[in-house]
């Protein structure tokens, strides 16, 4: 059993078939009783990748709504959230004005940052970020996270 910090770009994977859809799912398997974290931001972020993927004719629309369901049911029942907060933010800015990062994507660093030590806190073992965006995967290996990218899958 290991533990998983998804950003959107890793965990559309499992909603929408492209490279490291099959990496992303053997990790996401309830076999496999891995702990998932996600920042609550992803829920946006996700309906809005599945939304953008039917915009651009990437996926049909009944995919895009089962997509869509199954992500909601995921996130109601699967995934184990960590709510942004004032002090995540704070990280947060600090993260983007440090790795020249994107918005969302300091939040999702300070998120994953903020498990990674609470998990540390409590003796248990360390937590991968996964993530397909490339800025994102420098700033995590900087900050110290094991990382891991499925589009190399």
């Amino acid at each position: 059993m290991a533990a998983y910090f998804f950003d959107t770009s890793a965990l559309v994977k499992r909603y929408a078939t492209e490279t490291g859809t099959a990496w992303v799912t053997a990790l996401l398997n309830p076999a496999a009783r891995n702990h998932i974290f996600i920042a609550r931001i992803t829920g946006a972020e996700m309906i809005s990748a599945i939304m953008r993927k039917k915009r651009g004719l990437k996926i049909s629309e009944a995919d895009a709504e089962t997509a869509a369901t199954l992500f909601r049911s995921d996130l109601a029942n699967r995934f184990r959230i960590v709510e942004i907060t004032p002090v995540i933010v704070e990280s947060a800015m600090t993260l983007a004005e440090s790795h020249t990062l994107r918005g969302y994507d300091a939040v999702q660093l300070a998120a994953a940052l903020h498990t990674e030590a609470r998990r540390r806190t409590r003796g248990l073992p360390a937590l991968s970020l996964i993530t397909a965006d490339d800025d994102l995967l420098q700033a995590g290996r900087a900050e110290g996270l094991m990382t891991g990218n499925p589009n190399n899958y």
